[in-house]
């Protein structure tokens, strides 16, 4: 029996590949890094739903996708007041369980926008700042950016952002894929499906390990600190936050391209040299400690890094993640619709069989 499903194939797809031991990502028949840093999020939307998503969607700023930030806006802005006392992902999850079937908001295309606008308005709303406005005139990761920070970005920052969302767009049948999968194998519906996978990424195991990131660069300090903490970490049974995975066995491939995307935002006012510093010191540590199972930089590590440079807060980096990853998972819907199937793994009985009549 295959503990957590490891190994379990429980779909087919034409979406993406998760090459493990040669730490590849393939998405609709490219590496990653072919993508990631050369297209735009509305581009890699464009490829991966073709021949999948019904919606098509524009390559620019304008379109569907910028129309529907601004109907989203609309529409979710009054509903922050019933949400005072929810943290960020739960206020995300609550504008878009307000999103009916039958809503034109939950078409894949204004899904994609309303994902983004509930993002950004529950990291506002979570710091006690107004709701920004989306601008149509805008790309979309342009624009996302200045609806969460309040303030538009240089071409720099523009381009590290949407590195990021075309870097995290799919991945595989993950946590929040799967959980979007199932769901929509019941023919519930695209909202319901969607708000399943936000449900599953609220979880620490799969949506929360960026901010920890930050917490333990914050207990380094300075790099001269860097190598007796880490060693101190590791003798104490930590985990060094940011690295390893559990199907890469080599480095994450996205991982290097966010690290390419950081090398625009250098010489800033952020923690970037801190972070190689500590990249270097803890991989020649793990190699020495644990050699019979190779330990490299991860995605989290490089995506606190990003968003810590963008000035996202912590509490919304696993909402940014959701905005990317929506396209995959809207993909994934549709691809498990048109199976027809309710997806119904079996289960095994351990427990006690009834006593026999005497």
């Amino acid at each position: 029996m295959a503990n957590g499903l490891d190994d379990v194939v429980a779909a087919e797809t034409v979406l993406s590949h998760v090459d493990g031991e040669a730490g590849r990502l393939i998405v609709r028949g490219y590496d990653l890094e072919a993508l990631a840093g050369h297209v735009t999020y509305e581009q890699a939307l464009a490829l991966l739903w073709s021949g999948i998503v019904e919606d098509g969607i524009v390559e620019h700023a304008g379109g569907d996708l910028a129309g529907a930030r601004v109907e989203a806006f609309g529409r979710f802005v009054p509903l922050l007041q019933a949400a005072p006392k929810l943290t960020p992902i739960e206020t995300m999850r609550f504008l878009l369980s307000a999103v009916s079937d039958a809503d034109e908001l939950a078409r894949p295309v204004a899904m994609v926008g309303a994902i983004a606008v509930a993002a950004a308005l529950a990291i506002r709303h979570a710091d006690h700042k107004a709701a920004i406005a989306p601008d149509p005139s805008l790309p979309h990761a342009a624009d996302v950016l200045r609806m969460v920070r309040g303030r538009a970005g240089d071409d720099a920052e523009v381009g590290a952002l949407d590195t990021y969302l075309v870097a995290v767009i799919d991945h595989g049948l993950n946590a929040s894929t799967f959980a979007a999968r199932v769901v929509a194998s019941t023919a519930a519906g695209l909202p319901s499906s969607i708000v399943a996978a936000l449900s599953a990424l609220k979880g620490p195991l799969h949506g929360g390990a960026p901010g920890p990131v930050l917490d333990m660069l914050d207990a380094i300090g300075s790099e001269e600190r860097a190598e007796a903490w880490l060693e101190a970490a590791l003798d104490r049974g930590e985990r060094l936050m940011g690295f390893g995975h559990r199907v890469y066995r080599v480095r994450d491939p996205r991982a290097d391209v966010l690290k390419g995307a950081l090398g625009l935002l250098k010489g800033r006012d952020n923690r970037i040299a801190l972070a190689e510093a500590v990249e270097q010191k803890a991989l020649a540590i793990l190699a020495r400690r644990k050699a019979k199972r190779r330990l490299d930089v991860n995605v989290e590590f490089y995506t606190a890094l990003l968003l810590e440079a963008l000035g996202i807060p912590r509490a919304g980096f696993t909402l940014l993640f959701a905005a990317g990853r929506a396209g995959g998972w809207i993909a994934h819907v549709r691809e498990q619709e048109k199976t027809g199937r309710i997806l119904r793994p079996q289960s095994r009985y351990i427990g006690p069989m009834p006593m026999a009549a005497a």
